[in-house]
């Protein structure tokens, strides 16, 4: 007589299945927890370098001592205008050590690395600007120089330009040129040389 097969039975209850779930669950809310602290903490880094980048956060007092260190450059500093093109900075210095000690020679260009026609000369003494202003009007490279005391730019103040006046817009008021008149010759008083398009809608 055979005898049945032994097998191995699972005594597994349902209560310990259950009892792995929750351990399970937490895993999971951990990983995602670790998730969203990586994900913030790439957020506040990105923030804290665009802010950086913008100039949103500024200490005043670093502004201030910029500004002033600023304004004691430019007060040993000259602009010069119409500098030739093909002039080099040893050549502005060389035209300007007469004056004093050339700390630095500042020649503009444009995006293309292309001069723009002025230069910054800073000298190591303030007295020599009073020097350098002296030769304004003189010529370099067959040009005739303009020398000035450089002025400091303030942070967030532009200088006022007004509005030319267009040929379109008209002086003083929005809106076309009123139409010229002219008398005529028959004694018919004022005649409209031409007759202007009305407008509509709102002016």
């Amino acid at each position: 007589m055979e005898q049945p097969e032994e097998q191995d039975i699972d005594m597994t209850s349902a209560a310990d299945i259950n009892d792995n779930e929750p351990v399970a669950d937490v895993e999971d809310m951990r990983k995602r927890l670790k998730e969203m602290e990586d994900e913030a903490a790439a957020l506040r880094e990105m923030q804290a370098k665009v802010e950086k980048e913008m100039g949103a956060v500024q200490d005043p007092a670093a502004v201030a001592a910029d500004q002033a260190n600023k304004e004691e450059v430019d007060s040993r500093s000259v602009f010069v205008g119409n500098v030739d093109y093909a002039c080099t900075p040893e050549e502005v210095q060389q035209h300007f050590q007469s004056c004093g000690t050339v700390n630095r020679v500042t020649i503009r260009t444009n995006k293309f690395g292309q001069p723009k026609g002025y230069a910054y000369v800073e000298f190591l003494e303030t007295e020599a600007v009073q020097e350098a202003l002296r030769l304004n009007e003189s010529v370099l490279h067959g040009r005739q120089l303009k020398v000035t005391a450089k002025r400091t730019n303030v942070p967030g103040m532009k200088q006022f330009r007004p509005r030319r006046p267009s040929p379109i817009m008209g002086y003083g008021f929005r809106g076309a040129y009123p139409p010229p008149y002219f008398y005529s010759p028959y004694g018919y008083g004022k005649v409209p040389r031409f007759r202007m398009p009305m407008r509509y809608g709102p002016y």
